[in-house]
């Protein structure tokens, strides 16, 4: 670990550290694997039964859809090769998120109860990663968690930090005359680095190696981020009943922002996200995954297991690790540390994207970062589970360009159709609908009256306004994945780059459409045929420029009976 510079002890003087104390924290290359937990138990019969019950499930939703997809297609063996082997991998990774669904569904497990009389055993570091964002509202969250704190009866043995990798000048010096005076009071720390050396892993384990050994665990918040007192007093109990825990993932709540994109996030996540999340705690066991925040972390197992070493070469497939958070846990768990994903919302949120724009900026970075996986899949000691999450995160970003292939192939004639060549791709379309149907359906069955009506109208709501969006993100994501292959890399969180020909909101998005459907009524030998097939791709794009000026802008207010029925059990999510 290097020595402390005198502006950095100068620092931590002037902004009321405590005296730091040295913790190593060693890079783990991927070729590397040291033991450094107690071991993790085998997984138990209901983790091996719902692993069973998801591969069934999967097979038995993946494999005819496949086989009647071959047997609707005919033309060159080499091109029906390619659509197949496409089609099957696509419909083995929607299969699966059917399945996790399927699995959630009433599995409302309750948690043990934490004793009225327990106080942690050793201290607790709340971490706000700050890079950029809105001081006051940090500073709101802040001090409402530091009250909290207080209240609980935790405030003795929890610290918050404010960890700032803000870089202009400006934006700086606005969040230092917000955020700065917050460490006058008890318990609250900030500070912010002159050099963002390693990004957020980075920011992470500068703390780590100077101040990590005074606590026993760390809570890991983006700036963003919301959580309890209540819930932070039950992750730390678990993790203090459970010693071979490394890491605890809650489940994550969207907070409402003020456009219709941000509500509809939102909604997604209230109907769908709930039995998707019990289903995949259900069957990854100790073999769960980390999302980068809202998490409770052991620091020295984290120290002793989770350094991350740059990868070789140039980004955006080499150089610093973008999705850090999958590599942490996979590197904890080969290291003999449970990852458990905790699936309840309660007293933990976050917020949504507020535009399309943001939500494409942020899932290019994404994007990247997945794609970089490629290289760590073969990572020496990992667990199977912990590859498939890998493998899992992949091909969330391939299944755009995928799908995209597979409609221009088909549009255009590459292969002829035969006449129940429909039947698969309506399949896919429906296993696409399972998760939002099976938490419409779940949400409906807990609710009488008209909280019925209004829950099914919510969601077919949803269900519409995903759909027009769906072939803006498709073409998005195969634009960021054809990116990432040509060697461009994003950055993290850099100016966004001028492009040559500056378009009006929308306007690549609507070519793009006008450029599929000039493509298959020059080249498809059955253009009506190849209309139809297009349609649900080409018009949401062609109409792109009114889509998003809809959804970017501000909500309705709902009315707030209806508010009250669909918040009313949001608590025992």
């Amino acid at each position: 670990m290097r020595a402390m510079t005198l502006s950095e002890v100068t620092e931590i003087e002037r902004t009321g550290w405590p005296v730091p104390a040295a913790l190593e924290m060693p890079p783990r290359s991927p070729g590397e694997r040291v033991l450094t937990g107690p071991g993790v138990p085998e997984a138990d019969r209901p983790v091996r039964r719902a692993r069973l019950r998801l591969a069934a499930l999967t097979a038995a939703f993946a494999l005819p859809l496949t086989a009647a997809f071959l047997a609707a297609i005919d033309g060159p063996a080499p091109v029906v090769a390619l659509l197949v082997a496409l089609f099957g991998l696509n419909a083995a990774y929607i299969a699966a998120g059917a399945a996790m669904a399927l699995l959630g569904l009433g599995q409302r497990r309750r948690a043990a109860p934490v004793p009225a009389s327990f106080q942690p055993a050793g201290r607790i570091a709340v971490l706000w990663l700050v890079c950029g964002e809105a001081p006051l509202a940090i500073a709101r969250r802040v001090s409402a968690l530091r009250r909290d704190l207080d209240r609980s009866g935790l405030g003795g043995s929890t610290d918050i930090w404010i960890l700032s990798d803000t870089r202009t000048p400006e934006a700086a010096a606005a969040e230092e005359q917000i955020l700065a005076p917050l460490a006058a009071q008890h318990g609250i720390h900030y500070r912010r680095r002159t050099e963002n050396v390693g990004r957020k892993p980075g920011n992470v384990a500068d703390w780590v190696t100077r101040q990590g050994s005074v606590y026993e665990t760390m809570l890991v918040m983006d700036a963003d981020s919301q959580m309890t007192a209540d819930r932070i007093r039950a992750l730390q109990w678990r993790m203090e009943q459970n010693p071979h825990l490394g890491l605890i993932q809650t489940g994550m709540r969207l907070v409402s922002g003020e456009s219709r994109f941000a509500a509809l996030q939102r909604l997604s996540s209230r109907l769908c996200g709930p039995g998707f999340t019990r289903g995949l705690a259900g069957w990854t066991g100790t073999e769960g995954n980390f999302w980068g925040h809202n998490a409770l972390i052991r620091v020295r197992a984290f120290a002793a297991s989770a350094g991350l070493a740059p990868l070789s070469g140039p980004a955006p497939f080499g150089g610093p690790i973008l999705s850090h958070d999958f590599i942490e846990a996979a590197w904890l768990r080969r290291s003999g540390w449970g990852v458990e994903v905790e699936p309840s919302t309660l007293g933990s949120a976050e917020e949504a994207p507020e535009t399309l724009g943001e939500f494409h900026r942020r899932d290019r970075r994404w994007c990247q970062g997945n794609l970089q996986h490629v290289r760590l899949l073969g990572a020496r000691g990992l667990h199977p589970i912990s590859r498939l999450h890998l493998m899992g995160g992949i091909q969330s970003y391939l299944s755009a360009p995928i799908w995209l292939a597979m409609v221009l192939i088909l549009a255009l004639g590459g292969v002829e159709l035969g006449g129940n060549a429909g039947w698969p791709l309506a399949g896919a379309l429906a296993l696409l609908m399972v998760p939002k149907l099976a938490g419409i359906g779940e949400w409906v069955t807990r609710r009488r009256g008209r909280a019925r009506w209004l829950v099914v109208r919510a969601g077919l709501t949803e269900l519409a306004l995903s759909s027009l969006i769906a072939p803006i993100v498709m073409l998005n994501q195969s634009r960021a994945v054809a990116e990432v292959l040509l060697g461009r890399d994003c950055g993290w969180k850099g100016p966004q780059r001028r492009p040559l020909i500056s378009l009006p909101r929308g306007g690549w998005e609507s070519l793009s459409g006008l450029a599929l459907i000039a493509l298959a009524a020059w080249f498809s030998d059955a253009p009506e045929a190849a209309a139809l097939l297009l349609a649900p791709v080409a018009l949401p794009l062609v109409a792109a420029p009114l889509i998003l000026r809809f959804m970017d802008a501000p909500k309705r207010p709902a009315p707030r009976a209806r508010i009250a029925h669909l918040v009313a059990a949001e608590g025992r999510a």
